[in-house]
């Protein structure tokens, strides 16, 4: 069926406020940071974003928007043996395409790199750092657990010199990985494991993709993060839940380092939604091992996947603000993603009209050799998208679905001696059917009604079914991808039961159609535009899209979920 369209303003949503929207507006009363708004956002270049980043991107950015603030895209590019420029470059992509803009606000942990290593030096001077030679086994029974306080390292007493001495020969390249780490000299009985004297630097020798082999030891990120965040002057730095516990060691890092600005961390619960993975290292194990394609499948939660399977920013942008920011993490229904995706292409997707799987029919009583040109709406509930001439012959196709030679009860599309409205056509009746020797239909003939021009009547007499059709004359081959969510289970992240999560991938998650038909109108088709495909869904052309075969993915399909269970809540 082709849905209604509804006006941009009912599917706008406002930013609701929050609980870091109201602290940010209590600083902003108290002029705690003199007037001043700076937010970060600063990913892992170690893989692509996925929809919990664009949670954390839209939080960042749109409060820095919101106050006349800025917001800065920092890269924590700490760990080079797992870092890549391909993935700085797409998350520029993904920020940008989202429609955010850090503007001259681009930076990098690399850059600071030297300025980290003088305030770790800074450190170690005034007896609040140290090298330490546990191998990493020992380090952790040192540690201790949850419940037993850990002990002091036989290294933790080693004279200000000698660590100075130990920790500018581990910068020179002079030991080999794991042989040294420098920590912070905090306590190790604290209750908080992440106190019990932290590794802040350790030995990596592997080439870094902005500064080579520049440096052999690298900051943990604990330790360049707080500090990254005061040498840019944030004033919120926005984390997700998992690191409320680390936020007493980014303050006492900030404070043993007596820095001039002290941003105030805050955390919220990161985003979980139903059938699928948001782990960075689960998302990889599915590239690596080939369960997907790539980082950009259309059934990843991805940004880039996203994108490709026809998302819209505005789309993800509304998703975003209304699951709204919390201190408990919950699961959000992916339903919920879907149903603002359905609200955002409503407005913005041409209709056209493809047939998926085709059955021919011929129009007996429409004079051979001629063809016509009928008009159709783009989209009826935006009267700027105009009208567009579809080409109409005696032979078309039509669903195979659409068709059934003993119908049920209720049935109102096309079955012999039955009438059905062609949508922006004419009304035809089927008369006759042909089989082949196996008693499969390979076509339906019909006569037609000329009166009935752009699918009217002009007697009124009404008829239940409109089907949507092409001209086997005209029609363009095209193979569609039909998509599914990826995991069958609505939380495969829950491994309680030893289940390894990729048990639960959905077989079905894909299905290739490749003997599709669709409108000549869609010779032309820009990758990214979205078209809703009659009665069928919203779809996009493709990255793989020839031009002897087109191919398109489907983006979400018409019937949705969410609204249906909101209304039975109502």
């Amino acid at each position: 069926m082709e849905t209604p369209n509804k006006s941009e303003k009912e599917t706008e949503t406002t930013s609701a406020s929050d609980f870091i929207r109201e602290i940010v507006a209590q600083d902003l009363v108290s002029n705690k940071h003199k007037g001043r708004v700076a937010t970060r956002f600063p990913p892992e270049p170690n893989g692509y974003l996925h929809i919990g980043h664009a949670k954390s991107i839209c939080l960042n950015f749109g409060i820095a928007n919101e106050n006349s603030g800025v917001c800065h895209l920092r890269f924590d590019d700490t760990n080079p043996s797992k870092e890549e420029t391909e993935y700085v470059e797409s998350i520029m992509t993904d920020v940008k395409w989202l429609g955010f803009n850090w503007n001259e606000h681009l930076y990098y942990a690399s850059d600071y790199f030297q300025k980290l290593y003088q305030y770790a030096v800074q450190m170690i001077k005034e007896s609040k750092a140290y090298v330490c030679g546990l191998s990493p086994q020992e380090t952790r029974e040192y540690r201790g657990t949850l419940t037993e306080p850990g002990k002091n390292s036989p290294y933790r007493d080693r004279s200000v010199e000698e660590n100075l001495d130990l920790f500018e020969r581990m910068k020179a390249g002079e030991f080999e990985e794991g042989k040294y780490v420098l920590r912070a000299k905090i306590d190790m009985t604290s209750p908080n494991l992440n106190m019990r004297d932290p590794v802040i630097y350790r030995i990596l020798k592997a080439s870094h993709h902005r500064t080579g082999d520049k440096w052999c030891i690298y900051p943990m990120y604990d330790y360049a993060h707080c500090l990254s965040d005061s040498i840019e002057r944030i004033t919120h730095s926005i984390c997700t839940l998992e690191f409320e516990d680390h936020r007493p060691l980014y303050d006492w890092i900030l404070d043993e380092l007596r820095v001039d600005a002290h941003p105030q961390q805050i955390e919220f619960a990161r985003l979980n939604i139903s059938n699928t993975v948001l782990s960075k290292r689960k998302l990889l194990e599915l590239v690596k091992q080939n369960y997907v394609s790539g980082w950009d499948d259309p059934r990843m939660p991805t940004i880039s996947g996203l994108r490709r399977r026809g998302y819209t920013p505005a789309a993800i942008r509304t998703f975003c603000e209304r699951i709204g920011v919390a201190k408990r993490e919950s699961m959000v229904e992916i339903a919920l993603l879907e149903h603002g995706l359905r609200e955002n292409l409503n407005l913005c997707a041409e209709r056209v009209m493809a047939v998926l799987n085709p059955l021919k029919v011929v129009i007996d009583n429409y004079p051979e050799g001629t063809e016509e040109e009928l008009e159709a709406v783009n989209n009826p509930g935006d009267t700027n998208a105009g009208t567009r001439k579809v080409p109409f012959s005696r032979e078309i196709y039509i669903e195979q679905s659409d068709f059934l030679e003993t119908p049920p009860k209720g049935f109102f599309r096309l079955s012999p001696g039955k009438e059905v409205r062609l949508k922006h056509a004419y009304y035809i009746t089927c008369v006759s059917v042909v089989k082949n020797e196996s008693g499969e239909i390979l076509e339906v003939h019909c006569t037609y009604d000329p009166e009935t021009r752009g699918g009217w009547s002009k007697d009124e007499r009404m008829v239940k079914g409109t089907l949507h059709w092409v001209s086997t004359k005209h029609a363009l081959d095209a193979e569609v991808r039909l998509y599914e969510h990826l995991f069958t289970k609505a939380n495969p992240n829950d491994e309680k039961d030893g289940v390894d999560y990729k048990t639960y991938l959905n077989p079905n998650s894909l299905q290739v159609l490749n003997s599709c038909k669709v409108e000549p109108s869609l010779a032309n088709a820009p990758l990214g535009k979205p078209y809703q495909f009659l009665r069928q869904g919203y779809f996009c052309l493709d990255l793989d899209s020839q031009t002897e075969k087109l191919v398109f993915n489907r983006t979400v399909g018409l019937k949705d979920s969410w609204a249906k269970t909101e209304k039975k809540g109502k």
